[in-house]
């Protein structure tokens, strides 16, 4: 049986290098986070309209990598993402996100904490919030009542530290 496992968080907390280390680590499939092709190539800013053509394919990449997943399929990034993101800059989430968050569930979810240095990029927009926007997480994954772990350390130990929680799944 393969299992679903979520890398969430605030943005630069190392969600996308975590699950390319452990998609290595158990010879997998990971699902890369489909917001940053999908930004690369728009040439504008981004609107409200564009989350939920991110979450679509985020859906679809997430589909397409299970099928060469083997024991676990690593997400890098969630619907939980999406909705944060959404409400945040635009007080507003489309219903088919929200939908996909209630519904869409994985086996385990693996919250970054915001204890690595923030890494400058075009794409990254809150340096001093990463604190709260963790909050806003915990908060919606202990209201979803899912199976979480907070993800710490710097590095190999941030990697050592989600393979001592991925056992839980057995």
């Amino acid at each position: 049986m393969m299992r679903r496992i979520s890398i969430t968080g605030p943005e630069s907390t190392g969600k996308s290098m975590l699950a390319q280390q452990l998609a290595g680590r158990y010879h997998t499939a990971y699902v890369p986070e489909a917001a940053r092709s999908y930004l690369a190539s728009l040439g504008r800013s981004y609107s409200y309209d564009d989350l939920l053509l991110i979450a679509r394919e985020q859906y679809r990449l997430e589909q397409e990598m299970a099928r060469k997943a083997n024991r676990y399929l690593f997400c890098d990034t969630d619907f939980i993402v999406l909705k944060i993101w959404s409400i945040d800059k635009f007080q507003r989430c489309d219903p088919w996100i929200q939908e996909m968050v209630l519904h869409h569930r994985y086996d385990l979810y693996l919250l970054m904490d915001t204890d690595l240095s923030w890494e400058p990029d075009p794409q990254r927009e809150d340096p001093d919030r990463r604190e709260f926007l963790f909050s806003l997480y915990q908060a919606e994954l202990d209201k979803l009542g899912v199976d979480y772990y907070i993800i710490s350390g710097m590095q190999e130990e941030r990697v050592r530290n989600a393979v001592r929680v991925i056992p839980a799944l057995q």
